[in-house]
């Protein structure tokens, strides 16, 4: 199931592949990453880090695509999903095996999280309580992020990512696409908002 959250988020990484030269033929072509096909290739895309697409996060700005989200198909047949993926005009046959396709159609219909129960939506503010996710943070995330969260170097300040707090949800709760940072799924999934509550005290700046 994490897997498929790292498919989701980033599918040509996982499977070491180049990412499609040719856009999505679902993005809209009127919106700004219509000619990106390294962006709208990607599920997250056009239904979002909070999976409720044009109704959640992405309902404005300029990921908006208007593209429903994939909430709707939250406990439906794995393999029905994994069928709709592969076909047109998703199209993910030819670029995904079956297991992958598997992966991502599990994620689909049991890996989704109400991300409204751990962040408020209007605030953006994390439902967690930062004492505790420091706690995790220091012995879980420091050992690659630096206590500070200032680490790697080629990746931006972890505080300053809480702009979009969701995506960060995603990662912490199923990993970042090719690299090896763990997924905290099998955790209380409470853990992971504890642990955001304590990246918005982290600097934003190097």
């Amino acid at each position: 199931m994490a897997r498929g959250g790292v498919l989701y988020d980033k599918w040509y990484k996982v499977v070491d592949v180049d990412a499609p030269g040719t856009p999505h033929g679902l993005y809209p072509g009127d919106k700004k990453y219509a000619k990106d096909a390294k962006n709208n290739w990607r599920c997250k895309e056009c239904h979002g880090w909070d999976y409720r697409g044009k109704d959640g996060a992405y309902s404005e700005g300029k990921h908006h695509s208007g593209v429903v989200g994939i909430n709707g198909a939250s406990g439906k047949d794995v393999k029905e999903i994994a069928a709709l993926l592969s076909a047109p005009p998703h199209s993910y046959g030819d670029k995904l095996s079956a297991a992958d396709l598997n992966d991502l159609a599990l994620f689909v219909s049991q890996g989704q999280v109400d991300m409204d129960r751990y962040i408020d939506r209007a605030s953006k503010a994390p439902k967690g309580d930062p004492a505790k996710g420091a706690a995790y943070f220091n012995t879980i995330c420091a050992k690659c992020h630096g206590k500070d969260g200032l680490q790697p170097k080629e990746m931006p300040p972890l505080g300053s990512l809480m702009g979009n707090p969701w995506e960060v949800m995603h990662k912490i709760l199923n990993g970042q696409p090719a690299e090896s940072m763990p997924s905290l799924r099998a955790l209380d999934h409470q853990v992971a908002a504890d642990i955001l509550a304590y990246i918005t005290t982290l600097p934003k700046e190097r």
